[in-house]
């Protein structure tokens, strides 16, 4: 029988890998697009382990890379469970890096991944409530919350059918394009 409700706690995973070489992009710095997979991973499992369940993306929201990832380095990602929906739960992710020669630490990347609960016929399932500790937790909550709410009203206005371009117009002088319409 599921949990009714979990603490963020009870679903926090972290993972710690050391950055090799056969990581790096042609600059010599990591590439996003592993940092990126193992965003992935370390949501699922996270995901998974609050829900009980096999968990897929739905998707990948404000992702910031901040500060570059060097050959050698270990990284620490820490994952939690920010928001619980229905089926649904947005999954915070954070990286940091640590020179371990120099000990000098930086926070490297900031991730949402919203994660979805699925069964054995891929249908969606319910998840487990979400028990707010703290004024971390809480604040957690509410920002997974206005980020739901941002996109589902971004993707209401420019996807509705009255959307028209010429009402953005005068939106779009201030930036480097030219209107060829």
């Amino acid at each position: 029988m599921k949990t009714l409700y979990k603490s963020a706690a009870d679903s926090r995973i972290s993972i710690s890998e050391l950055m090799k070489p056969s990581h790096s992009n042609f600059n010599g710095k990591i590439h996003g697009g592993y940092i990126l997979n193992l965003m992935d991973q370390i949501a699922f499992a996270c995901a998974s382990k609050h829900s009980e369940a096999y968990c897929v993306t739905a998707s990948v929201d404000t992702v910031d890379f901040l500060n570059p990832i060097e050959i050698g380095e270990l990284i620490t990602m820490k994952a939690s469970v920010n928001y619980v929906g229905n089926t649904s739960m947005v999954v915070g992710i954070r990286v940091i890096s640590e020179n371990i020669r120099t000990g000098i630490v930086k926070h490297c990347n900031s991730s949402y991944f919203t994660m979805v609960a699925k069964n054995d016929d891929n249908q969606s399932v319910a998840v487990p409530g979400l028990i707010l500790n703290n004024q971390t937790d809480i604040k957690r909550f509410l920002k997974a919350i206005e980020l739901i709410n941002s996109k589902y009203s971004r993707h209401q206005e420019f996807n509705d059918k009255s959307f028209s371009a010429v009402n953005y117009l005068p939106v779009l002088e201030s930036y480097k394009v030219k209107v060829a319409l």
